[in-house]
């Protein structure tokens, strides 16, 4: 990490609830807290509390530097709307296949 950025991944003590157009997408008592200097806080989900069903692959990849290689999956009215990192850096190890949304409710 480069001086002055942080990541720390811990277990939420939170209920995560994801809704788009009208339908749950992913609800969570299981997800990551992943805390990034200069980002807002992001809750990693596990892949078995969110309906893939519901979200299509995109063709959309990018890079983090400190996270590593990001894939995205995306619903009509909403591309690239969650990410997970399959192979992520050491540091971040836990998140490994979680998926993240740009829009969370955390209770």
């Amino acid at each position: 990490m480069t001086k002055g950025h942080r990541i720390t991944v811990e277990p939420s003590d939170r209920h995560v609830r994801v809704v788009h157009g009208g339908q749950v997408l992913a609800e969570s008592d299981r997800a990551l807290v992943l805390r990034e200097t200069g980002c807002p806080a992001r809750y990693y989900i596990p892949p078995e509390d969110v309906r893939l069903d519901l979200l299509t692959p995109s063709e959309t990849r990018t890079h983090c530097p400190f996270k590593g290689d990001a894939s995205y999956w995306s619903r009509p009215g909403a591309a690239d709307l969650v990410w997970a990192y399959p192979e992520p850096r050491a540091d971040v190890a836990e998140i490994k296949d979680h998926l993240c949304f740009y829009d969370v409710e955390v209770g």
